[in-house]
Parts: C-alpha cells; structure tokens; sequence
C-alpha cells in the first residue's frame, strides 16, 4: 500500500517506521514542504492509498479538507479540532471518501476507555471524580484530546461533568488518570504511555483497515476490527 505521512515530529517519524516494518511504501511530507496544505494537490496524491496525518491543530483543517477535495482516504491523529467534526462529517459523507480519526490510537487506551466506562456508575453512588493528563511540553492542545474522550465517557455514563487537569512538563509521552473519592475509599484508575509507538502502531493498522472503504469512523468504534 502507498502511504503519506503528513508531519515529520516524534510520532510521525514512528508512523513513518512502523509503516516501512510492515511493508508498505512510505513518503513522508514535511510541515515546512507543506506551507497551507499547498503540496496536497490531487496530482501529487495521485498514486497515495492513504494518507496518515500527524501534524499540528492549525494545519490539520486544511489538511483534511485538500485530501478529501482529492478523494483521498485519510486517517487523523492530530487533535485539537474535534470542535469540527460535524462538518468534516459531512465533507467526507458527501465526497464519498474514507476518513478514520481518533483521540488516541493506542490499542491499550483504548481499552482503557471500556475500563473508565465500566467504572462510571461509581458517580452515582456519592464518588466525586476527576480527570488528570500529563503530556510533554510541547503538547499544542490543553486538556488533550484523551482527556476529553474519558470526560465525554463519564459524562454520558455516570452522568458528570468531570473537571480535567492538566500539566504539560518534560517530555512526559502521555498519562491520563480518573479518580473517583468517597467517604469511604478512593479508586485510582490511571493509563501511562511509555513510548510513542503505540500511538504509531494503532495509526498504521487503521490505515490498512481505512484503505478501499467509503464512511467517517472514530478508532475507537472499530479498534477491535483490526
């Protein structure tokens, strides 16, 4: 399979890597080749399956909406533009393309949703709860995007809106953590990223799961599917 990674930063050159080990042929585009989404043009598109973009909240709009103009299939690990989905929806729903996104592409966080999912009741039975995130310092978005996710997933299951904490420190990869604080006890639940490579990893299997499909997929409805 052809591959574009869009963004030369830690964990596109990990996609990048990854994509290599798994047999895929790879060129990898660079913010500074890619001023405006200008080199996205359907004719340098041409023979790409799938375009993986790892780039930043500012470019990724523009990114987007080049790649479906293309007809392209593309799989966004940026966050920090979720506020948009709605109409990036109906962008790709109309073009008939083939678009997957997601907060995290980390098999193990994503299980950790099912894990904070599970928990939530816990809100209905006086726990208070909160949300911590540490990511390095570098990090664009404040809280990120995983953050959200968890918030949204105890706000629909447990019924509150949770605060979220951020710190941005280092080169912390990634931690979320949700706390749940009674009279009685307290529950720790806390997901750590050690490297980068899961994120990447979970990116590229979506890619080949993306490659030949019509639709607009969050990763964490079809992780199980890969």
């Amino acid at each position: 399979m052809n591959l574009l990674v869009l963004g030369r930063g830690k964990t596109g050159a990990q996609v990048a890597e990854i994509a290599h080990a798994r047999r895929h042929h790879v060129r990898v585009l660079r913010a500074a080749e890619n001023a405006n989404s200008s080199a996205l043009t359907p004719d340098y598109l041409k023979e790409i399956d799938v375009i993986i973009d790892f780039t930043t909240p500012s470019a990724v709009i523009g990114n987007i909406d080049a790649c479906i103009r293309a007809g392209k299939n593309i799989v966004v690990g940026t966050t920090g533009w979720h506020e948009r989905v709605s109409r990036v929806r109906e962008k790709v729903l109309e073009a008939k393309t083939g678009f997957l996104y997601g907060s995290n592409f980390s098999i193990g966080m994503n299980l950790f949703f099912e894990i904070v999912q599970a928990s939530a009741p816990a809100l209905t039975f006086d726990y208070s709860g909160q949300i911590f995130e540490r990511h390095h310092a570098q990090k664009k978005d404040a809280p990120s995007g995983t953050a959200i996710v968890l918030q949204s997933v105890l706000r629909e299951t447990g019924g509150q809106e949770l605060e979220v904490v951020s710190f941005r420190e280092g080169d912390v990869v990634g931690m979320h953590e949700v706390v749940f604080n009674s009279e009685n006890d307290r529950i720790y639940l806390c997901h750590d990223s050690k490297s980068r490579r899961g994120f990447a990893e979970g990116a590229v299997r979506a890619a080949e799961w993306l490659a030949g499909k019509e639709g607009f997929f969050e990763f964490r409805d079809i992780w199980k599917q890969l």
